[in-house]
């Protein structure tokens, strides 16, 4: 059964929103004001019959558009798009109440994802190497990515015959594909340990094809270079599954803001430092002491500050701020502090924080309902809420990276 409806907005998470007498539907690749035949089971609406499509509805640029569910918003035009995605983050913050100023989003343009992770699997019909059809376990093999850099994707029949060798059985499992100075570092996870053959073919294809680094759920199989990823002017061999912003571009947009605004901070806490993304730039000027609780991505930070001359100093703690966050005494040193927590936010971190009497303060985050909640916390605690900037880092989903700058009323 079908069901004739105008779509009457834009969900968060990309899909169109209509109200039935049965309740709220979502709808996928539906624009706002397109008329549609809709067949709707548990809240998710599938279009069957386009009616009157959106003035706004635009070709997508992949072939494989509405089957891989790697992009949901390729069909929408492109000013309308980003006015979108920009009040995503307007919506989420003034939904706290919060004043603020929101900059224009920055976005970045496509092929310039560095780091990519690929649904994988060997089948009767060879191995296949994509995404999960949209909000279902179904693989789709693709043969293009718009999204991703051409380091990546001309190496696509590559990457399948590493598939071929790593999953013996049909069972899928992941492949997270990183472009890195030293060529592609990939990291299988959830497939089976290889055996002594296999790792004698996996190391002889490796070589063959160049990659810099194959590993197994953190474990390396064979690395014949170290995978090095700059950040500023300094290098680093980042360790297997380490974090990494997904474009150059949205890291050095989120850098320049980042540093503009701690640059005449003497003393920088980076707070979730990573490997040093943040950190390495901040100590060309300040002083800085990074915290991180992965300590691959601490040992990776410690290895090239020392190999590096011309920086301030440099510190590095390894520590899980989720449950034993910096305290307002440990806080006083510092004139200037940055948190780049996960999706969770940093909500524990924030409280004390909001405690505390440093000036400045810089938040990075991937998500803005964390965010809105953790400027909260910060705004209660007596910070002024200076700059709000979205970055399209996400081309064409419903993820947006936000930086906010703070200071000290």
């Amino acid at each position: 059964m079908t069901t004739r409806v105008t779509i009457e907005r834009m969900g968060a998470g990309g899909d169109g929103i209509v109200s039935l007498a049965g309740g709220t539907a979502f709808v996928p690749f539906a624009l706002p004001g397109e008329t549609a035949n809709i067949a709707v089971e548990n809240g998710r609406g599938t279009i069957m019959a386009l009616l009157e499509p959106s003035p706004q509805r635009v070709a997508p640029v992949c072939q494989h558009f509405e089957e891989c569910g790697g992009c949901t918003l390729q069909h929408w035009q492109e000013d309308a798009y980003r006015a979108w995605k920009r009040s995503l983050v307007q919506d989420a913050l003034a939904g706290r109440g919060l004043q603020f100023t929101l900059d224009p989003l920055i976005s970045c343009a496509p092929q310039t994802r560095r780091r990519v992770v690929f649904a994988v699997r060997n089948s009767d019909h060879g191995p296949q190497l994509g995404f999960n059809r949209h909000h279902s376990h179904e693989l789709i093999d693709i043969s293009q990515c718009p999204i991703a850099v051409p380091a990546i994707t001309d190496r696509l029949a590559d990457l399948r015959q590493l598939v071929a060798v790593l999953g013996g059985a049909m069972k899928p499992f992941k492949l997270t594909v990183t472009a890195t100075a030293s060529g592609l570092d990939i990291m299988a996870s959830g497939c089976a340990a290889p055996d002594g053959a296999q790792r004698r073919a996996l190391t002889a294809l490796v070589i063959e094809k160049g990659f810099a680094r194959l590993s197994l759920d953190g474990e390396i199989i064979v690395e014949p270079r170290k995978p090095v990823v700059q950040f500023g002017r300094v290098p680093v061999a980042v360790p297997p599954g380490s974090f990494l912003q997904a474009t150059l571009d949205a890291e050095n947009a989120m850098a320049a803001l980042v540093t503009a605004h701690l640059g005449k901070s003497k003393r920088v806490a980076d707070l979730f430092s990573g490997s040093g993304t943040f950190a390495l730039r901040l100590a060309e000027k300040s002083a800085v002491h990074a915290v991180e609780g992965d300590q691959a991505a601490v040992n990776a930070l410690d290895r090239a500050v020392r190999h590096v001359q011309g920086l301030k100093p440099l510190t590095v703690e390894r520590r899980d701020l989720f449950r034993r966050p910096l305290l307002p005494r440990e806080l006083a040193p510092f004139n200037g502090v940055l948190f780049d927590p996960p999706r969770a936010g940093a909500e524990a971190q924030c409280l004390e924080l909001a405690k505390s009497a440093v000036p400045k303060v810089a938040a990075v985050s991937c998500n803005p309902i964390t965010l809105a909640r953790d400027l909260s916390i910060l705004a209660k605690g007596g910070y002024k809420i200076d700059r709000v900037v979205p970055i399209d880092q996400f081309l064409w989903s419903a993820h947006v990276e936000t930086v906010a700058l703070l200071s000290k009323k």
